[in-house]
Protein backbone atom coordinates (compact mmCIF):
# COMPACT_ATOMS: atom_id res chain seq x y z
CA UNK A 1 0.00 0.00 0.00
CA UNK A 2 1.29 3.49 -0.75
CA UNK A 3 2.43 5.63 2.11
CA UNK A 4 3.62 9.17 2.59
CA UNK A 5 6.52 8.25 4.88
CA UNK A 6 10.07 8.38 3.64
CA UNK A 7 10.70 4.63 3.75
CA UNK A 8 8.03 3.85 1.16
CA UNK A 9 8.85 6.75 -1.14
CA UNK A 10 10.91 6.45 -4.30
CA UNK A 11 14.05 7.63 -2.51
CA UNK A 12 14.62 4.04 -1.33
CA UNK A 13 13.88 1.86 -4.37
CA UNK A 14 14.10 -1.92 -4.25
CA UNK A 15 16.12 -2.31 -7.47
CA UNK A 16 19.31 -0.68 -6.18
CA UNK A 17 21.45 -1.68 -9.14
CA UNK A 18 19.00 -0.54 -11.80
CA UNK A 19 17.28 2.45 -10.23
CA UNK A 20 19.37 5.31 -8.79
CA UNK A 21 19.72 5.35 -5.01
CA UNK A 22 18.41 8.91 -4.81
CA UNK A 23 15.59 10.27 -6.93
CA UNK A 24 16.14 13.78 -8.24
CA UNK A 25 13.86 16.12 -6.24
CA UNK A 26 12.06 17.28 -9.40
CA UNK A 27 10.93 13.71 -10.08
CA UNK A 28 10.05 12.55 -6.58
CA UNK A 29 6.38 11.57 -6.44
CA UNK A 30 6.16 10.95 -2.71
CA UNK A 31 4.43 7.64 -3.44
CA UNK A 32 5.41 4.11 -4.41
CA UNK A 33 3.75 1.25 -6.25
CA UNK A 34 0.79 1.64 -8.62
CA UNK A 35 -2.46 3.49 -7.95
CA UNK A 36 -4.92 3.45 -10.83
CA UNK A 37 -6.63 6.73 -9.91
CA UNK A 38 -3.36 8.61 -9.53
CA UNK A 39 -2.08 7.01 -12.73
CA UNK A 40 -5.03 8.33 -14.76
CA UNK A 41 -4.81 11.75 -13.10
CA UNK A 42 -1.09 12.18 -13.86
CA UNK A 43 -1.45 10.78 -17.39
CA UNK A 44 -4.27 13.24 -18.12
CA UNK A 45 -2.29 16.27 -16.93
CA UNK A 46 0.68 15.32 -19.15
CA UNK A 47 3.62 17.71 -19.51
CA UNK A 48 1.78 20.81 -20.73
CA UNK A 49 -1.69 22.16 -21.44
CA UNK A 50 -1.31 21.46 -25.17
CA UNK A 51 -0.27 17.87 -24.46
CA UNK A 52 -3.12 17.50 -21.98
CA UNK A 53 -5.74 18.30 -24.60
CA UNK A 54 -4.11 15.82 -26.97
CA UNK A 55 -5.44 13.17 -24.58
CA UNK A 56 -8.94 13.97 -25.84
CA UNK A 57 -7.96 11.92 -28.91
CA UNK A 58 -7.69 8.67 -26.91
CA UNK A 59 -11.13 7.41 -28.14
CA UNK A 60 -9.54 7.11 -31.61
CA UNK A 61 -7.29 4.32 -30.29
CA UNK A 62 -9.94 1.62 -29.64
CA UNK A 63 -11.89 2.78 -32.70
CA UNK A 64 -8.80 2.33 -34.90
CA UNK A 65 -8.24 -1.18 -33.50
CA UNK A 66 -11.88 -2.15 -34.06
CA UNK A 67 -11.89 -0.74 -37.60
CA UNK A 68 -8.73 -2.65 -38.49
CA UNK A 69 -10.41 -5.99 -37.81
CA UNK A 70 -14.04 -5.13 -38.49
CA UNK A 71 -13.78 -3.14 -41.74
CA UNK A 72 -11.06 -4.65 -43.97
CA UNK A 73 -12.71 -3.01 -46.97
CA UNK A 74 -12.11 0.55 -45.69
CA UNK A 75 -8.30 0.88 -45.58
CA UNK A 76 -8.24 4.67 -45.86
CA UNK A 77 -10.54 5.01 -42.85
CA UNK A 78 -8.36 2.64 -40.83
CA UNK A 79 -5.25 4.63 -41.84
CA UNK A 80 -6.87 7.94 -40.88
CA UNK A 81 -8.02 6.73 -37.45
CA UNK A 82 -4.69 5.00 -36.77
CA UNK A 83 -2.83 8.15 -37.77
CA UNK A 84 -4.82 10.29 -35.33
CA UNK A 85 -4.69 7.61 -32.61
CA UNK A 86 -0.90 7.61 -32.82
CA UNK A 87 -0.77 11.16 -31.41
CA UNK A 88 -2.15 10.52 -27.87
CA UNK A 89 -0.28 7.21 -27.62
CA UNK A 90 3.01 8.86 -28.62
CA UNK A 91 2.18 11.63 -26.14
CA UNK A 92 1.84 9.09 -23.31
CA UNK A 93 5.11 7.45 -24.35
CA UNK A 94 6.90 10.79 -24.44
CA UNK A 95 5.39 11.92 -21.13
CA UNK A 96 6.27 8.64 -19.39
CA UNK A 97 9.80 9.01 -20.71
CA UNK A 98 9.85 12.58 -19.42
CA UNK A 99 8.64 11.47 -15.97
CA UNK A 100 11.27 8.74 -15.92
CA UNK A 101 13.96 11.20 -17.00
CA UNK A 102 13.04 13.67 -14.23
CA UNK A 103 14.03 11.07 -11.67
CA UNK A 104 17.55 10.97 -13.12
CA UNK A 105 20.43 13.48 -13.08
CA UNK A 106 19.78 16.31 -15.53
CA UNK A 107 22.07 15.30 -18.43
CA UNK A 108 21.34 11.57 -18.38
CA UNK A 109 17.67 12.41 -17.91
CA UNK A 110 17.47 14.59 -21.01
CA UNK A 111 19.26 11.91 -23.06
CA UNK A 112 16.85 9.24 -21.81
CA UNK A 113 13.89 11.47 -22.61
CA UNK A 114 15.19 12.09 -26.14
CA UNK A 115 15.71 8.35 -26.63
CA UNK A 116 12.14 7.56 -25.58
CA UNK A 117 10.91 10.27 -27.92
CA UNK A 118 12.58 8.47 -30.84
CA UNK A 119 11.20 5.02 -30.06
CA UNK A 120 8.08 5.67 -32.16
CA UNK A 121 10.29 6.52 -35.13
CA UNK A 122 12.47 3.44 -34.67
CA UNK A 123 9.44 1.15 -34.46
CA UNK A 124 7.96 2.72 -37.59
CA UNK A 125 11.23 2.37 -39.53
CA UNK A 126 11.64 -1.28 -38.50
CA UNK A 127 8.07 -2.18 -39.49
CA UNK A 128 8.53 -0.40 -42.84
CA UNK A 129 11.75 -2.29 -43.67
CA UNK A 130 10.18 -5.58 -42.58
CA UNK A 131 7.16 -4.88 -44.82
CA UNK A 132 9.33 -3.91 -47.83
CA UNK A 133 8.92 -6.54 -50.55
CA UNK A 134 9.78 -5.06 -53.96
CA UNK A 135 12.88 -3.37 -55.36
CA UNK A 136 11.01 -1.46 -58.06
CA UNK A 137 8.09 0.93 -58.40
CA UNK A 138 6.44 2.93 -55.62
CA UNK A 139 5.03 1.88 -52.27
CA UNK A 140 1.82 0.67 -53.88
CA UNK A 141 4.00 -2.00 -55.51
CA UNK A 142 5.63 -2.93 -52.19
CA UNK A 143 8.73 -0.74 -52.55
CA UNK A 144 8.86 0.99 -49.17
CA UNK A 145 12.53 2.01 -49.19
CA UNK A 146 11.78 5.42 -50.79
CA UNK A 147 9.23 6.04 -48.02
CA UNK A 148 11.80 5.12 -45.36
CA UNK A 149 14.41 7.39 -46.95
CA UNK A 150 11.93 10.25 -47.12
CA UNK A 151 10.86 9.62 -43.50
CA UNK A 152 14.49 9.74 -42.33
CA UNK A 153 15.10 13.15 -43.85
CA UNK A 154 11.53 14.26 -43.07
CA UNK A 155 12.12 13.60 -39.38
CA UNK A 156 15.25 15.77 -39.41
CA UNK A 157 13.53 18.55 -41.37
CA UNK A 158 10.46 18.50 -39.12
CA UNK A 159 12.64 18.94 -36.02
CA UNK A 160 14.94 21.58 -37.51
CA UNK A 161 12.36 23.67 -39.34
CA UNK A 162 8.86 23.12 -37.93
CA UNK A 163 9.62 22.32 -34.29
CA UNK A 164 12.56 24.70 -33.87
CA UNK A 165 10.66 27.38 -35.78
CA UNK A 166 7.61 26.94 -33.55
CA UNK A 167 9.84 27.15 -30.44
CA UNK A 168 11.46 30.37 -31.65
CA UNK A 169 8.08 31.82 -32.63
CA UNK A 170 6.17 30.89 -29.45
CA UNK A 171 9.07 31.86 -27.18
CA UNK A 172 9.46 35.15 -29.04
CA UNK A 173 5.81 36.01 -28.49
CA UNK A 174 6.30 35.88 -24.72
CA UNK A 175 9.85 37.26 -24.59
CA UNK A 176 11.20 39.57 -27.29
CA UNK A 177 14.49 37.69 -27.46
CA UNK A 178 15.68 34.43 -25.92
CA UNK A 179 19.37 33.61 -25.48
CA UNK A 180 20.65 30.05 -25.56
CA UNK A 181 24.00 28.62 -24.48
CA UNK A 182 26.72 28.18 -27.10
CA UNK A 183 27.71 24.74 -25.76
CA UNK A 184 24.38 23.29 -26.89
CA UNK A 185 24.00 25.13 -30.20
CA UNK A 186 27.63 24.62 -31.29
CA UNK A 187 27.78 20.92 -30.43
CA UNK A 188 24.35 20.40 -32.00
CA UNK A 189 25.04 22.17 -35.28
CA UNK A 190 28.50 20.58 -35.54
CA UNK A 191 27.04 17.10 -35.15
CA UNK A 192 24.28 17.90 -37.64
CA UNK A 193 26.90 18.84 -40.23
CA UNK A 194 28.79 15.60 -39.60
CA UNK A 195 25.57 13.58 -39.72
CA UNK A 196 24.42 15.30 -42.90
CA UNK A 197 27.82 14.70 -44.48
CA UNK A 198 27.68 11.00 -43.59
CA UNK A 199 24.14 10.56 -44.89
CA UNK A 200 24.93 12.27 -48.20
CA UNK A 201 28.14 10.39 -49.10
CA UNK A 202 26.36 7.41 -50.77
CA UNK A 203 24.14 9.75 -52.80
CA UNK A 204 27.11 11.89 -53.86
CA UNK A 205 29.02 8.76 -54.88
CA UNK A 206 26.14 7.52 -57.01
CA UNK A 207 25.47 10.90 -58.63
CA UNK A 208 29.13 11.39 -59.51
CA UNK A 209 29.52 7.98 -61.17
CA UNK A 210 26.15 7.07 -62.67
CA UNK A 211 27.02 8.70 -66.01
CA UNK A 212 30.13 6.48 -66.24
CA UNK A 213 28.21 3.21 -66.17
CA UNK A 214 27.52 1.02 -69.20
CA UNK A 215 24.34 -1.02 -69.71
CA UNK A 216 26.05 -4.36 -70.44
CA UNK A 217 29.25 -5.77 -68.96
CA UNK A 218 32.14 -6.41 -71.30
CA UNK A 219 34.86 -8.29 -69.46
CA UNK A 220 35.31 -8.58 -65.71
CA UNK A 221 36.04 -4.96 -64.83
CA UNK A 222 33.24 -3.14 -66.63
CA UNK A 223 31.50 -0.60 -64.43
CA UNK A 224 27.80 -1.39 -64.87
CA UNK A 225 24.78 0.03 -63.09
CA UNK A 226 24.57 -3.19 -61.13
CA UNK A 227 28.13 -2.76 -59.86
CA UNK A 228 27.42 0.87 -58.97
CA UNK A 229 24.32 -0.10 -56.98
CA UNK A 230 26.30 -2.79 -55.17
CA UNK A 231 29.00 -0.28 -54.26
CA UNK A 232 26.43 2.25 -53.02
CA UNK A 233 24.88 -0.42 -50.81
CA UNK A 234 28.24 -1.37 -49.30
CA UNK A 235 29.17 2.29 -48.74
CA UNK A 236 25.79 2.83 -47.01
CA UNK A 237 26.34 -0.15 -44.72
CA UNK A 238 29.86 0.90 -43.70
CA UNK A 239 28.71 4.51 -43.28
CA UNK A 240 25.88 3.33 -41.02
CA UNK A 241 28.32 1.52 -38.74
CA UNK A 242 30.52 4.62 -38.54
CA UNK A 243 27.55 6.88 -37.77
CA UNK A 244 26.42 4.62 -34.92
CA UNK A 245 29.95 4.79 -33.49
CA UNK A 246 29.71 8.58 -33.75
CA UNK A 247 26.40 8.46 -31.86
CA UNK A 248 27.95 6.39 -29.07
CA UNK A 249 30.76 8.96 -28.78
CA UNK A 250 28.11 11.72 -28.67
CA UNK A 251 26.33 9.99 -25.78
CA UNK A 252 29.61 9.52 -23.94
CA UNK A 253 30.55 13.16 -24.55
CA UNK A 254 27.28 14.37 -23.05
CA UNK A 255 27.21 11.96 -20.15
CA UNK A 256 30.90 12.11 -19.15
CA UNK A 257 33.34 14.42 -20.92
CA UNK A 258 31.22 17.58 -20.73
CA UNK A 259 28.96 16.58 -17.86
CA UNK A 260 29.62 19.70 -15.80
CA UNK A 261 29.03 22.08 -18.74
CA UNK A 262 25.67 20.59 -19.69
CA UNK A 263 24.64 20.26 -16.05
CA UNK A 264 25.32 23.95 -15.52
CA UNK A 265 23.43 24.99 -18.66
CA UNK A 266 20.36 22.82 -18.06
CA UNK A 267 20.21 23.57 -14.33
CA UNK A 268 20.33 27.30 -15.08
CA UNK A 269 17.59 26.86 -17.69
CA UNK A 270 15.32 25.25 -15.11
CA UNK A 271 15.58 28.34 -12.92
CA UNK A 272 14.42 30.42 -15.90
CA UNK A 273 11.25 28.34 -16.16
CA UNK A 274 8.40 30.84 -15.83
CA UNK A 275 6.02 28.27 -14.33
CA UNK A 276 8.55 26.11 -12.49
CA UNK A 277 6.59 26.16 -9.22
CA UNK A 278 3.44 24.92 -10.96
CA UNK A 279 5.39 22.10 -12.64
CA UNK A 280 6.97 20.97 -9.39
CA UNK A 281 3.57 20.97 -7.68
CA UNK A 282 2.02 18.63 -10.25
CA UNK A 283 1.48 15.00 -9.20
CA UNK A 284 4.03 12.63 -10.71
CA UNK A 285 4.31 9.00 -11.76
CA UNK A 286 6.10 6.55 -9.50
CA UNK A 287 8.73 4.29 -11.06
CA UNK A 288 6.16 1.50 -11.28
CA UNK A 289 3.65 3.77 -13.00
CA UNK A 290 6.36 4.97 -15.41
CA UNK A 291 7.07 1.37 -16.40
CA UNK A 292 3.35 0.59 -16.84
CA UNK A 293 2.85 3.68 -18.99
CA UNK A 294 5.92 2.90 -21.10
CA UNK A 295 4.92 -0.73 -21.69
CA UNK A 296 1.30 0.17 -22.50
CA UNK A 297 2.26 2.95 -24.90
CA UNK A 298 4.94 0.83 -26.61
CA UNK A 299 2.45 -1.96 -27.29
CA UNK A 300 -0.12 0.46 -28.69
CA UNK A 301 2.45 2.39 -30.74
CA UNK A 302 3.68 -0.84 -32.34
CA UNK A 303 0.12 -1.93 -33.11
CA UNK A 304 -0.87 1.40 -34.65
CA UNK A 305 2.40 1.66 -36.60
CA UNK A 306 1.65 -1.76 -38.07
CA UNK A 307 -1.81 -0.57 -39.12
CA UNK A 308 -0.32 2.51 -40.78
CA UNK A 309 2.31 0.59 -42.72
CA UNK A 310 -0.16 -2.08 -43.77
CA UNK A 311 -2.34 0.54 -45.49
CA UNK A 312 0.35 2.73 -47.05
CA UNK A 313 -0.24 1.11 -50.45
CA UNK A 314 -3.91 2.13 -50.35
CA UNK A 315 -3.02 5.69 -49.33
CA UNK A 316 -0.60 6.05 -52.25
CA UNK A 317 -3.15 4.57 -54.65
CA UNK A 318 -5.63 7.22 -53.46
CA UNK A 319 -3.30 9.96 -54.73
CA UNK A 320 -0.98 10.83 -51.80
CA UNK A 321 2.62 10.93 -53.16
CA UNK A 322 5.32 8.76 -51.60
CA UNK A 323 7.54 11.74 -50.87
CA UNK A 324 4.77 13.66 -49.09
CA UNK A 325 3.85 10.57 -47.08
CA UNK A 326 7.41 9.96 -45.91
CA UNK A 327 8.69 13.53 -45.74
CA UNK A 328 5.66 15.18 -44.08
CA UNK A 329 2.88 12.87 -42.83
CA UNK A 330 4.85 10.19 -40.97
CA UNK A 331 7.33 12.54 -39.20
CA UNK A 332 4.48 14.80 -38.06
CA UNK A 333 2.64 12.05 -36.24
CA UNK A 334 5.69 10.29 -34.79
CA UNK A 335 7.12 13.53 -33.37
CA UNK A 336 3.90 15.32 -32.33
CA UNK A 337 4.25 14.73 -28.58
CA UNK A 338 7.93 15.67 -28.50
CA UNK A 339 7.21 18.86 -30.44
CA UNK A 340 4.52 19.89 -27.96
CA UNK A 341 7.00 19.41 -25.10
CA UNK A 342 9.66 21.53 -26.82
CA UNK A 343 7.19 24.31 -27.65
CA UNK A 344 5.93 24.37 -24.06
CA UNK A 345 9.53 24.69 -22.82
CA UNK A 346 10.18 27.59 -25.20
CA UNK A 347 7.00 29.32 -23.95
CA UNK A 348 8.20 28.88 -20.36
CA UNK A 349 11.58 30.44 -21.14
CA UNK A 350 13.55 27.16 -21.17
CA UNK A 351 15.05 27.74 -24.60
CA UNK A 352 18.10 25.51 -23.97
CA UNK A 353 15.84 22.56 -23.16
CA UNK A 354 13.70 23.35 -26.21
CA UNK A 355 16.79 23.56 -28.40
CA UNK A 356 18.03 20.22 -27.10
CA UNK A 357 14.62 18.66 -27.81
CA UNK A 358 14.77 19.91 -31.42
CA UNK A 359 18.41 19.24 -32.29
CA UNK A 360 18.84 16.12 -30.12
CA UNK A 361 16.24 13.98 -31.96
CA UNK A 362 17.60 15.17 -35.32
CA UNK A 363 21.06 14.01 -34.32
CA UNK A 364 19.69 10.68 -33.09
CA UNK A 365 17.76 10.15 -36.34
CA UNK A 366 20.86 10.85 -38.47
CA UNK A 367 23.43 9.08 -36.31
CA UNK A 368 21.42 6.13 -34.98
CA UNK A 369 17.87 5.59 -36.27
CA UNK A 370 18.72 5.82 -39.99
CA UNK A 371 21.89 3.67 -39.73
CA UNK A 372 19.97 1.17 -37.60
CA UNK A 373 17.36 0.56 -40.29
CA UNK A 374 20.15 0.08 -42.88
CA UNK A 375 21.83 -2.53 -40.67
CA UNK A 376 18.51 -4.27 -39.89
CA UNK A 377 17.75 -4.36 -43.62
CA UNK A 378 21.23 -5.84 -44.17
CA UNK A 379 20.46 -8.59 -41.63
CA UNK A 380 17.06 -9.27 -43.26
CA UNK A 381 18.58 -9.45 -46.73
CA UNK A 382 16.80 -6.27 -47.86
CA UNK A 383 18.98 -3.73 -49.63
CA UNK A 384 18.21 -0.58 -47.69
CA UNK A 385 20.76 2.09 -48.58
CA UNK A 386 21.31 5.83 -48.08
CA UNK A 387 21.05 6.77 -51.76
CA UNK A 388 18.55 9.61 -51.38
CA UNK A 389 16.81 11.55 -54.12
CA UNK A 390 18.72 14.70 -55.16
CA UNK A 391 15.62 16.71 -54.23
CA UNK A 392 15.84 15.56 -50.61
CA UNK A 393 19.60 16.02 -50.44
CA UNK A 394 19.24 19.68 -51.40
CA UNK A 395 16.51 20.15 -48.78
CA UNK A 396 18.67 18.65 -46.02
CA UNK A 397 21.79 20.64 -46.86
CA UNK A 398 19.95 23.95 -47.15
CA UNK A 399 18.03 23.32 -43.91
CA UNK A 400 21.22 22.63 -41.94
CA UNK A 401 22.81 25.78 -43.37
CA UNK A 402 19.78 27.96 -42.56
CA UNK A 403 19.41 26.63 -39.01
CA UNK A 404 23.15 26.96 -38.42
CA UNK A 405 23.01 30.63 -39.40
CA UNK A 406 20.07 31.30 -37.10
CA UNK A 407 21.86 29.62 -34.17
CA UNK A 408 25.14 31.43 -34.73
CA UNK A 409 24.26 34.60 -32.80
CA UNK A 410 23.01 32.69 -29.73
CA UNK A 411 19.61 34.43 -29.75
CA UNK A 412 16.16 33.66 -31.13
CA UNK A 413 13.03 35.68 -31.85
CA UNK A 414 9.62 35.17 -33.41
CA UNK A 415 10.78 36.44 -36.82
CA UNK A 416 13.35 33.64 -37.15
CA UNK A 417 10.75 31.16 -35.98
CA UNK A 418 8.21 32.32 -38.56
CA UNK A 419 10.80 32.10 -41.35
CA UNK A 420 11.73 28.52 -40.41
CA UNK A 421 8.08 27.43 -40.41
CA UNK A 422 7.48 29.14 -43.77
CA UNK A 423 10.40 27.20 -45.26
CA UNK A 424 8.82 23.99 -43.93
CA UNK A 425 5.47 24.81 -45.56
CA UNK A 426 7.22 25.45 -48.89
CA UNK A 427 8.95 22.06 -48.62
CA UNK A 428 5.61 20.39 -47.84
CA UNK A 429 4.03 21.91 -50.95
CA UNK A 430 6.99 20.88 -53.13
CA UNK A 431 6.91 17.30 -51.80
CA UNK A 432 3.20 17.04 -52.64
CA UNK A 433 3.98 17.71 -56.28
CA UNK A 434 7.08 15.51 -56.37
CA UNK A 435 6.41 12.36 -58.48
CA UNK A 436 6.52 8.85 -57.07
CA UNK A 437 9.63 6.64 -57.47
CA UNK A 438 8.22 4.87 -60.55
CA UNK A 439 8.46 8.28 -62.30
CA UNK A 440 11.25 10.11 -60.44
CA UNK A 441 14.59 8.36 -61.00
CA UNK A 442 17.24 10.85 -59.88
CA UNK A 443 18.87 8.18 -57.72
CA UNK A 444 18.40 5.57 -60.39
CA UNK A 445 17.07 2.92 -58.03
CA UNK A 446 13.67 2.47 -59.54
CA UNK A 447 14.67 2.31 -63.16
CA UNK A 448 17.46 -0.21 -62.67
CA UNK A 449 16.48 -2.06 -59.52
CA UNK A 450 18.55 -2.80 -56.43
CA UNK A 451 21.21 -5.34 -55.82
Amino acid sequence: MPSNNHNSSESTPLLHHIIPQHIHPDGESGRSGFQFGHFLNVAWRSGSNAAKYVNLLWPFVPVAIVLQFATPGLPLLVFAFSYIAMVPVANLLGFAGQEFARKMPKVSGILIETAFGSIVEIILFLILIAKHSSAEGSSEHGNLIPVIQAAILGSILTNLLLCLGACFFVGGLRQASQKFHASISEVGTGLLCVAGFGLLIPSAYYTALKSSTVPVAIGHHTFTEKVLQHNVLRISQVTSIMLIIAFIIFIWYNARSQHSIFDEVLEADEHHDLDRHDDLAKPKFTFTECIVALVLSLVLVTLLAFFLVEHIEDVVESGVPDQFLGLILLPLVEKAAEHLTAIDEAWDGQINFALFHCIGPSIQTALFNAPLVVIVGWCLGKDMDLNFEIFMIVLLVLSIVVVGNFLRDGESNYLEGALLMIIYVIIAVASWYYPNPDVATSNGVESHGRM
